[in-house]
């Protein structure tokens, strides 16, 4: 039988098995816009979560209780020699939240490590302090989903609380070296007022800095919320330019289709730095050591070199093993 979570089944009297789907997709997916751009990353998740969000946007693999939903089943291992095999530069654990199957988690994070391989994290940061620890120490990179910024929404809508939320990422920018950028789905009439997103921006520039990327993307309906209207365009630019206004660097949307707002531009001279199509750069005028080469000033991010030109392309994995 599936555990409370829904990521584990028992197995006979001890054993615990974490069942995998696996593909390897561009590192901008997950969102990840100043981590080794351009590069692919091995990604898996399992089924189940720890919060209950009525707008899932991934509903059919983060709710699933179903065994035949799942792709795979590997060891972490197996898991970090998938990824040198395909020429990943990282493995993500993403699809559900990963802070549920945490010692998997952290035991294929060990296994990247002793390859060369880097591992991200995409999660809510719902997570208390002794587990936050244990998982964020053996993680590069991460992708918090900031889901809006009040407490009735968190309660309302994903019974979590904005708090933990928020003492995560003051743990990641003052405790860690992991890099990490923020998501939020902005999602019609619940957390997408012009108040509520200069709030939140205020506060990631005053707690985190101007260097943490902000992405807002557009809601589609789903899972418990089918009755609200996609996001319009005109909302998710205007909480960049919110975001922007506020001090905020590097912001972005996501969702749709935008080559001038999902492009990274240089905060001392205004060069476009990294210049995205979907999921496919263009324009780079970066040195190998991430400054522009108009003015020379830093850009904010984990930058190797030059970028990787995987593009937009996805590749599902099975694993054995």
């Amino acid at each position: 039988m599936f555990c409370a979570c829904g990521t584990r089944r028992r197995s006979g009297a001890d054993d615990l098995w974490a069942l995998v789907r696996v593909c390897v997709d561009p590192i901008e997916k997950k969102p990840l816009n100043h981590f080794l751009p351009g590069t692919p990353v091995l990604s898996f998740g399992t089924a189940g979560c720890n919060l209950t969000c009525k707008f899932c946007q991934n509903w059919d693999i983060s709710k699933s209780r179903e065994f035949d939903i799942l792709a795979s089943q590997a060891s972490p291992e197996a898991i970090a020699q998938k990824a040198k095999d395909l020429g990943c530069k990282s493995v993500a654990f993403t699809y559900n939240d990963p802070v549920i199957f945490l010692e998997y988690a952290v035991d294929t994070a060990i296994a990247c490590r002793e390859v060369g391989i880097k591992t991200v994290a995409v999660t809510a940061g719902y997570v208390s302090p002794g587990a936050r620890e244990e998982f964020f120490s053996h993680m590069d990179a991460a992708n918090i989903d900031l889901k809006g910024f009040s407490e009735d929404f968190y309660q309302k809508l994903c019974t979590g609380h904005l708090q933990d939320v928020l003492d995560t990422l003051i743990y990641l920018k003052h405790e860690t070296d992991v890099w990490f950028e923020l998501t939020t789905l902005l999602i019609p009439g619940q957390n997408d007022s012009p108040q509520e997103i200069e709030e939140m921006s205020r506060w990631v520039v005053q707690e985190l800095g101007p260097d943490v990327p902000m992405h807002f993307t557009a809601f589609h309906p789903d899972w418990k919320m089918r009755e609200i209207h996609h996001t319009p365009h005109e909302t998710l630019l205007q909480a960049r330019q919110i975001a922007l206004n506020e001090g905020v660097r590097y912001a972005y949307i996501g969702n749709v289709h935008d080559l001038a707002a999902e492009s990274t531009y240089c905060h001392g001279c205004g060069q476009r730095l990294i210049g995205r199509d979907w999921y496919v750069l263009s324009d780079w005028n970066l040195t190998d050591t991430g400054s522009c080469t108009r003015c020379g000033e830093p850009c904010g991010g984990v930058f190797d070199g030059p970028p990787g030109t995987w593009g937009a392309k996805r590749l599902p994995v099975r694993m054995n093993g």
